[in-house]
């Protein structure tokens, strides 16, 4: 039967730990002449803008021996009003997996559901699924471990923050968020949380949530499609920079994350980003890793 991956969710907590362990082998260069891609092709459609989501996935793809084929939005039929389910029928008659990067989450939603092939959610308005595993990952090297860890998310609550939430409740880690009120997070993500006996907690002070901090994590303020409300929104969080002074209140080997792009000088400052506490490019590197592995269980 087939799987799709379309919030941190849909797998099992030892599914997950499973990958994460097999991404670090990976990385190592362990199996590195394994292809289990061969003679597959995979889709991709990108109705938003990417570096790291589309070059590590292509990448990705090539390494495990399998070909990417790249589906511009505006220039297939979807882009000129073929219905999800029709496009989705169709290219599961070619594809062995397909790739979506979107906005509506119930647009991947409607995909998964008509579609025959393993679908993978590369980013949606509501969750960013692949970004945890390869954060996983990260904390997973840094640390040693995951569960019972401290991870302080810190700004703006977005799609990020509704994955982090899902895979905190599920593998064991204390989840603390700090943000401005009306940034809260959606009563669903909370829900499941609370349904799964998550350990989350949502302050207003970063400086209370960076305590004893193993993680700090942070995101732009702005994401991509909300620009209208730009200076609306960086005037309410200005307060929720990750900068020196607040490390200061975190644990002395507390690793720092962001899933970029950065504004630098907005959310987080170049002297964190650049420094020694910083994993935000082995971060980075690891959505490939990552990937490589969730392909590799999903693929058949």
């Amino acid at each position: 039967m087939k799987r799709d991956f379309l919030r941190v969710s849909d797998l099992t907590k030892d599914e997950i730990s499973a990958l994460i362990d097999r991404a670090i082998e990976l990385k190592s260069g362990k199996d590195a002449s394994a292809c289990p891609l061969i003679g597959k092709s995979v889709g991709l459609i990108f109705e938003k803008s990417s570096t790291r989501t589309r070059v590590s996935f292509e990448v990705g793809i090539y390494q495990l021996g399998g070909q990417s084929i790249s589906l511009n939005p505006k220039e297939i039929q979807l882009g000129r009003g073929e219905t999800i389910s029709d496009t989705a029928k169709v290219l599961s008659r070619y594809l062995h997996a397909i790739i979506i990067r979107t906005f509506g989450h119930d647009r991947i939603a409607e995909f998964a559901e008509n579609s025959t092939i393993p679908v993978i959610n590369g980013l949606s308005d509501d969750h960013h699924p692949c970004q945890i595993l390869a954060d996983l990952m990260t904390i997973k090297e840094r640390k040693g471990k995951i569960e019972g860890i401290r991870v302080a998310y810190i700004g703006d609550v977005n799609n990020v923050t509704n994955s982090l939430i899902e895979a905190a409740s599920i593998l064991g880690f204390e989840l603390v968020i700090a943000c401005p009120e009306g940034h809260e997070p959606s009563y669903e993500v909370l829900d499941y949380a609370r349904e799964n006996k998550g350990d989350i907690i949502v302050l207003r002070d970063p400086r209370e949530a960076a305590g004893k901090a193993d993680v700090i994590y942070t995101d732009v303020w702005v994401s991509m499609g909300q620009e209208a409300e730009s200076e609306a929104k960086k005037d309410r969080l200005k307060g929720y920079q990750i900068n020196s002074d607040l490390l200061s209140c975190s644990n002395r080997d507390v690793t720092v994350l962001h899933c970029l792009p950065a504004h630098r000088g907005e959310e987080i400052t170049d002297e964190v980003m650049d420094g020694p506490n910083s994993a935000v490019f082995d971060q980075a590197e690891n959505r490939l890793h990552s990937q490589k592995a969730l392909m590799e269980f999903l693929v058949k």
